[in-house]
């Protein structure tokens, strides 16, 4: 990364949660520990189906500079501070959905704001410093008549941002980003190993270990039970992450997703999202290795795949 950027994913969603309960109604659900939310600390996390298969990813941040009844024309219960979850906003209705089946008699009011908030993805060398961020994952403050915080999954990610529309673009200019595009944001992305949600999970056949949720800070591991917690933490501890989703640099046309991988006549993994010569591909890791000590080269399409392990991944 060089140069800072500011890119608005309009692609993305926000989904408010308000009430006296909903900071225990999503810590009973979800994959990280939301207690640890606040306005100056933001979080990244999953729902996981009953197995432990992938549902939804999605950032968590507390807004404290306005009142819920700021957030909804009608009131929404609880105090100040309403947890905004970022997240992709084609699925927002289902993510809403599902958590609403949980919601039973808490006191708990989910909103859909993506009409009111934007969201963008701030990026390039010395992005924290230009925020007044810090280093720590997560690390959020004040922004726009929003949020902006650290990527908490990797600093080398930059920030995100959650403010009204209006506000946002303007704000980024004045802190030193520089307008760009969502397609450019998308070559970061892919360049560091990062997934974008269904794009790069298989809904409901995911598994959080194979594509990074634990270096990533998606988990923790001493929050107590939450749904899929089981399957999740029986796949670390019995050591049965046998594929990784990581980066591959596509050398001609780029394969779609869902494209086999192949390293000779075996079947080595399967693509994910890609962009400008650079993709993320779910690979088994002992045919990737099989295949690079008999020199066999991997293909996707009418593509040649070679792949980069991301420098904060651990396998």
């Amino acid at each position: 990364m060089s140069a800072l950027r500011y890119a608005v994913l309009k692609d993305r969603g926000v989904l408010a949660l308000a009430g006296e309960d909903a900071r225990a109604f999503l810590q009973g659900l979800v994959s990280n520990d939301v207690t640890k939310v606040t306005p100056a600390r933001a979080a990244y996390a999953a729902l996981l189906t009953p197995q432990g298969k992938f549902l939804h990813d999605f950032f968590v941040a507390e807004h404290a500079g306005e009142s819920p009844r700021a957030l909804n024309d009608a009131p929404l219960p609880g105090r100040a501070g309403v947890l905004l979850i970022e997240c992709e906003k084609a699925r927002i209705g289902d993510l809403k959905r599902r958590l609403g089946l949980y919601k039973l008699r808490a006191k708990v009011t989910l909103v859909d704001r993506s009409d009111a908030f934007a969201v963008a993805a701030l990026f390039g060398e010395g992005t924290l410093d230009a925020l007044a961020l810090g280093r720590e994952a997560g690390a959020a403050g004040a922004f726009a008549g929003g949020i902006v915080f650290a990527d908490p999954r990797v600093a080398a990610a930059g920030a995100r941002a959650i403010a009204p529309g209006d506000n946002l673009g303007a704000a980024a200019t004045r802190a030193g980003f520089a307008e760009a595009t969502a397609d450019e944001y998308d070559r970061e992305r892919i360049g560091l190993g990062l997934p974008d949600g269904s794009r790069d999970l298989e809904i409901e056949k995911a598994i959080l270990l194979e594509n990074g949720f634990e270096e990533l800070n998606g988990i923790d591991w001493n929050k107590g039970c939450y749904m899929g917690q089981e399957l999740t933490a029986r796949t670390k501890y019995r050591g049965l992450v046998r594929k990784r989703l990581m980066p591959v640099e596509i050398e001609g046309p780029a394969p779609a997703p869902g494209t086999p991988v192949m390293a000779g006549e075996q079947e080595a993994g399967e693509m994910r999202s890609s962009q400008d010569g650079m993709g993320l591909a779910l690979l088994r890791l002992d045919k990737i290795e099989e295949a690079r000590a008999a020199g066999i080269p991997l293909v996707a399409g009418k593509a040649t795949l070679t792949p980069r392990k991301p420098a904060w991944a651990n396998f």
